[in-house]
């Protein structure tokens, strides 16, 4: 069965009539071992994600709710984040040491060209943010 939505759990931190903000717990895999307080490795971060405010919405400050994305978003999102850049890097570091340069001008053309793609997911971040749009429902 294949699984249509992504959904986190949150709670409603601030709302105007452009934006509600959503905060989002991030808890490792290991948050709900018992000797987590002895253990480093058990962190958890809070995130926030800003959607759309609705004049429909019937939400206030504090209520719980869920935030969903589509899965195919989140399929997208890991796709520029992480498999692109990924193909830049290998590819200019292989163009390069096939062309003759040397491992460090290899190594240094890689990681400007994954700077430069990341320069311009930034420069293009207000047309993805349409792109990616969250939905929050009650719980």
């Amino acid at each position: 069965m294949k699984r249509e939505e992504v959904s986190h759990k949150g709670r409603i931190v601030e709302i105007t009539p452009q934006f509600t903000t959503v905060e989002i717990i991030s808890e490792s895999a290991c948050s709900a071992c018992h000797a987590k307080s002895l253990c480093s490795l058990g962190e958890s971060t809070a995130k926030a994600i800003s959607l759309p405010t609705s004049a429909w919405d019937n939400y206030s400050v504090g209520d719980e709710v869920e935030v969903v994305l589509k899965a195919s978003m989140g399929h997208k999102a890991v796709w520029i984040g992480y498999a692109l850049p990924l193909a830049v890097l290998v590819v200019v570091l292989l163009a390069v040491s096939a062309a003759g340069g040397s491992e460090l001008a290899s190594g240094l053309a890689a990681i400007a060209a994954v700077c430069v793609y990341y320069f311009v997911i930034w420069l293009l971040r207000n047309t993805l943010r349409n792109e990616f749009v969250f939905s929050i429902k009650k719980q």
